[in-house]
This record gives structure tokens, sequence and C-alpha cells, in this order.
């Protein structure tokens, strides 16, 4: 009993130290986001940060799963009671980019942040592209049902999806580094407009169903297998 309650409190301690994380690199950056910062923000010593882990790298890949949760949980929540395929895109989408409800401007600059990181730690990378490639399946899936609903070719999927996942990562960069510039909320509806429009321009999909073979040729197999 007394190990289980020492394994729950150590868990609680790390989840919160990736907790502390999240809003020092995101108004600080990742080099300024120093153990010492982290345990201010945690209220811990920086002693027990380093009891809990072995270097700040290794929170970061904590707080890179943490932030792949919560766009999970969250686009869960949102396609609750969604039925159509468009609905469930756009669920997704706003789970993303809206600015509504569980929207995490402190997660979306962490995350600005741990894309530049991928570009130099080889395990950040790893772990960003798996949240890339995931990102890119359920995508890929939602597009390739809206196509299918308006009878478009659903080989059009993967490249579309690649397109929104570009959009959705410039739109973090650009909440990140210039806010102001761009109009607010405009994200998801662009976002939304780029598929709408993407899907109703597909190749319609190849409803050809081959005839069946010419008399003659029906009349020589069997003429063949007497």
């Amino acid at each position: 009993m007394a190990r289980t309650a020492s394994v729950a409190n150590t868990e609680h301690r790390r989840a919160a130290i990736v907790a502390a994380m999240l809003p020092v690199m995101a108004h600080h950056g990742y080099e300024r986001a120093t153990i010492q910062a982290i345990a201010r923000e945690a209220g811990l010593t920086p002693g027990l940060i380093h009891y809990h882990f072995k270097s700040k790298q290794e929170i970061l890949v904590e707080l890179v799963k943490a932030i792949m949760e919560f766009a999970r949980a969250r686009f869960e929540r949102a396609a609750t009671n969604t039925t159509r395929p468009v609905e469930r895109l756009r669920a997704y989408v706003d789970a993303r980019l809206g600015l509504g409800a569980g929207a995490a401007p402190d997660m979306v600059a962490a995350w600005v942040m741990v894309g530049a990181e991928a570009v130099r730690q080889p395990e950040v990378r790893a772990l960003y592209e798996q949240a890339i490639a995931a990102e890119l399946a359920v995508l890929t899936q939602l597009l390739s049902q809206c196509l299918a609903e308006r009878k478009r070719a659903i080989d059009a999927a993967p490249a579309l999806a690649a397109g929104m996942v570009a959009l959705m990562e410039g739109a973090f960069q650009l909440s990140s580094a210039a806010a102001g510039v761009m109009p607010a909320g405009y994200a998801a509806d662009a976002a939304m407009s780029f598929a709408s429009l993407s899907v109703a321009a597909a190749p319609r999909a190849n409803v050809f169903k081959p005839s069946a073979r010419p008399a003659m040729a029906v009349e020589s197999t069997k003429a063949s297998s007497l």
C-alpha cells in the first residue's frame, strides 16, 4: 500500500514538473527554461527536479507527449455527438486551432518551441515526427470520409492532409511570432475553407464498372470448354 502511494506521488510530482515547464518554455523559450526556472514555477527545489528527471531534455520529451495527449483529448471531446464527416473534420480543426473553450495559448507557444528544438535534438525530432505522422493519419482518414461523401477520389486525401498540417503548423508559428498582425480567430475558418475547396476540387471518384464480356467472347469461351 505504501509503495503504491509512493509511485502515485512520484507520478504526480513528475506531471507537476512537466506542467511547470510549459509556461516557462512558452514565455521564455527552451534555452531560458532552466531547471531553476522550472523549479520556481513548480514551487519545488532544483534538487527535487533533478531527483525526478535526469536532464531538462528528459522533461521536454515528457512535455511533447503531454501536448500530444492534450490535442487528442480535446478532439475527442469536440467530436462527441458528431456523425457527418464534415462535422468531425470541423471538430478536429476547432480542437487544434479554435479559440473557444479549452484553448491553450501557452501550449501552442510551447509547441512552436518544440518544433525549433526538433531541428537540433534527434530525440525531440523523433517525437515531433511521430506527432506529425499521427496528425496526418487522423486528417487523412477524416478527409477520406469527406471525399467519399462528396463522391470524390479518396486518393487525394494524403496530399490534402499534408496541406492542412502545414497550414496548422504555420498558424501556430504566426500565433506566437505575429499575433498582433494576423486577424483574430482566422486559423480555424481558413483551414476549413482550404479543406472544403480542396474536397470540391478533387477529381470525381471512379465509378466505372467493367461491363460483361462481348457475346462473341462468351460464346468462344463456352465453345472451348466443350
